[in-house]
């Protein structure tokens, strides 16, 4: 009598079972259609970037001299880049974008600079491999610009400040183990801003050497204030110093800070160029060049950080796995929205051969790096 009912009931997971292989298969297929159009679509990208990379060594080929680094085409006279230099040198600012030409520094001292790169007819004007609106590669032994652009023209120098604050720090500090409490003022300042730090606690009492390495490896506000206020009593004394170091260099004409930091301010400038000769300058200073070339340096041990602080040096971190023709380079990067980012680095030769290289206004971090690196691996090739 039950039979029927039976019956029905194996019917019925007969259906369902039905009903799932159809459901599966038709997920099978919707995976399917999913893959291959993914690999459509990925074949279709690859086949537009081989075809914009043809057409791009193609092009290259037709105009050889569209400057770029790979292409090592595209000279500039010597006669125009000199003229500009010494026009940036006499005049009474930075050749800037606006063309006003004005500078706060009156440069009444007359100090020439004790450093001074000139062009040469092998000089290379950079083109579209190089993503910096500024840039300066200069080989310091000879004195000479190899590649520029924009070199001379005003811009924002972001933390590329700090190589000025650590040299005129270093011009003045006797006691590189003498110490300095962070004030509620540092910590403040630095929140304030927006800036990033060495991560000194506020009533931490640190070395000056400490200060020294937390103004450079990690781009810290708060080392940068810290040695400011040790060495002069404030930053707007300390700023004083280093606008009096930018008329020693005879740079007053076409640089002026107004902070130590370097955070934006209207009447905070300098030029590509500049910059260059402000490297040199610090890397000629013994405990400038030891910090600057220094991966990773840990703080004295503190109450507030009884291990120290591990401090990475950020631009080397981030150019030591690029090609760089071999030579070891160090630096001091920077990034405001004004300045894009930026960097300044040297590198020295097995030969002792040392180029200085200023790059400003890159779209990121790591374009940034790579306009580095590419400098380095193109220009310091040696017969």
């Amino acid at each position: 009598m039950e039979r029927p009912y039976e019956d029905d009931e194996d019917e019925l997971r007969r259906r369902r079972r039905r009903m799932r292989r159809r459901q599966e298969m038709r997920r099978r297929r919707r995976r399917r259609m999913l893959i291959r159009r993914t690999i459509k679509i990925g074949m279709a990208a690859a086949a537009i970037g081989i075809l914009l990379f043809m057409i791009k060594i193609i092009w290259g080929k037709i105009n050889p001299d569209r400057g770029t680094v790979s292409g090592l085409r595209q000279r500039v006279t010597a006669e125009a880049q000199n003229a500009l230099l010494a026009d940036s040198m006499s005049n009474g600012g930075a050749v800037n974008p606006e063309g006003d030409g004005q500078g706060a520094g009156d440069g009444s001292s007359g100090v020439q600079p004790d450093y001074r790169y000139e062009a040469t007819e092998d000089t290379l004007a950079l083109g579209e491999d190089i993503t910096s609106s500024y840039a300066l590669f200069v080989d310091t032994e000879n004195d000479t610009i190899l590649a520029s652009r924009d070199a001379f023209s005003r811009m924002v120098p972001a933390s590329m400040t700090k190589v000025l604050t650590a040299l005129v720090a270093a011009e003045h500090v006797e006691n590189w183990d003498d110490t300095f409490t962070i004030t509620i003022d540092i910590t403040d300042y630095s929140f304030k801003n927006h800036c990033s730090n060495a991560g000194f606690d506020r009533d931490e009492t640190v070395t000056i050497r400490d200060l020294m390495y937390g103004t450079i490896l990690p781009s810290g506000a708060d080392a940068s204030l810290g040695l400011a206020i040790y060495v002069a009593g404030s930053q707007e004394a300390f700023v004083d110093l280093m606008n009096k170091k930018l008329e020693e260099l005879g740079l007053s004409k076409t640089s002026h800070f107004t902070n130590c930091v370097g955070i934006y301010e209207a009447d905070h400038y300098t030029t590509a160029y500049d910059m260059a000769v402000m490297m040199e300058a610090a890397i000629q200073n013994e405990m400038c060049r030891e910090v600057f070339s220094t991966r990773i340096y840990t703080t004295s041990a503190t109450e507030q950080h009884p291990e120290g602080i591990e401090l990475s040096n950020w631009f080397v971190r981030r150019i030591e796995d690029k090609e760089t023709n071999g030579i070891p380079v160090y630096g001091k990067t920077g990034f405001v929205d004004e300045s894009g980012s930026c960097a300044v680095s040297f590198g020295t030769n097995e030969n002792g051969r040392t180029y200085i290289c200023v790059t400003a206004n890159s779209g990121s971090k790591w374009w940034c790096i790579n306009d580095h690196a590419k400098l380095y691996q193109e220009l310091t090739k040696e017969p």
